[in-house]
């Protein structure tokens, strides 16, 4: 037989709070037996039938399990692919302490609440390219992560279309994926907007592979920090990057996917992690297992029907 859980403190506590009360209405019985001279002893059979009910209780308690029985469990498993945006746009303020900085960590939050998930990072600049593909290994993408900074990019532009288009590539190619759900995270401020070719959001929409857009900045929008002075546009002016999120929200709905916005407290990061866990694909995975089978039950109905007993037989405690 095993045991579902430890004899612990709780199941310890009962124990001593029943031999102790026992112990005191024993003292009182006898006492006062010997004070009326006459014999308590029909107590005795009494506390041998409320120890045993006592103890099958603490047994149900305990989780008793002995025989095993086949059972199938059914998982739905999920590929994402998170689009980082490197432009340097992404080095703007206007959240702090920059957009780059607060989009790796809610990253990091965001793969942590997916552990069990194959999770992949693509890097999107003006030519994208995959930095960790689809894997489990939490560590590796939290070291990807970290190691994200917009000097990847030379250019200093972006093309999410050809990032998406990268992304939908590799969950489609790779054989182990097949009956996964499939979903791409995008993490930009949506300010390079191009409208993407309407094949690939059509095949999206098709592999049931929706395109969460978080969108990173605010409308009004930050300057970007280029050493000791800003970076400034040919008349000389300083430039405002700003947060597209119509653009953004247009694209999430065209692939059936939904728009979410980067807020510095976090909130939003709960309503994302839902949906990602709400994707389905075409299949389930599924697997035999062997599982240890409570039987408390047993113990718990053996218990009762001697606690039955206990109420329905009647003993005389002093015979005078």
């Amino acid at each position: 037989m095993n045991w579902l859980y430890p004899f612990g403190t709780t199941e310890i506590f009962f124990a001593v709070a029943f031999t102790i009360l026992y112990l005191i209405y024993f003292g009182r019985v006898f006492w006062l037996a010997r004070q009326l001279r006459t014999s308590a002893r029909a107590v005795i059979p009494k506390f041998f039938l409320r120890t045993g009910y006592f103890v099958l209780l603490l047994i149900a308690l305990l989780g008793p399990s002995f025989g095993v029985a086949d059972q199938t469990i059914s998982a739905q498993s999920r590929d994402l692919f998170v689009v980082a945006d490197l432009s340097r746009s992404m080095d703007a303020s206007d959240v702090v302490p920059t957009r780059l900085e607060r989009l790796k960590f809610d990253i990091r939050q965001l793969t942590d609440s997916l552990a069990g998930d194959r999770i992949g990072l693509i890097v999107a600049t003006d030519e994208p390219f995959v930095l960790t593909p689809l894997t489990a290994d939490q560590e590796a993408i939290r070291q990807s992560v970290q190691a994200l900074r917009t000097d990847y990019n030379a250019t200093g532009g972006t093309n999410l279309c050809r990032a998406i288009e990268l992304a939908q590539q590799k969950l489609l190619s790779d054989s182990s994926a097949r009956l996964a759900a499939k979903g791409i995270i995008i993490y930009t401020d949506g300010e390079d907007a191009t409208d993407c070719d309407r094949a690939v959001l059509a095949r999206l929409r098709t592999y049931r592979m929706p395109v969460m857009a978080v969108g990173v900045g605010t409308p009004k929008g930050g300057t970007i920090r280029d050493r000791t002075d800003f970076v400034r546009d040919n008349q000389g002016q300083i430039v405002r990057s700003r947060l597209n999120r119509t653009y953004l929200n247009r694209l999430a709905t065209q692939t059936n996917g939904f728009y979410f916005e980067l807020t510095t407290d976090g909130t939003y990061l709960p309503d994302l992690t839902r949906t990602v866990r709400e994707i389905r694909g075409v299949g389930l995975s599924q697997q035999q297992v062997a599982v240890a089978t409570n039987k408390y039950y047993y113990f718990v109905w053996i218990a009762l029907l001697l606690i039955a007993l206990d109420l329905v037989v009647t003993v005389r405690t002093f015979r005078l």
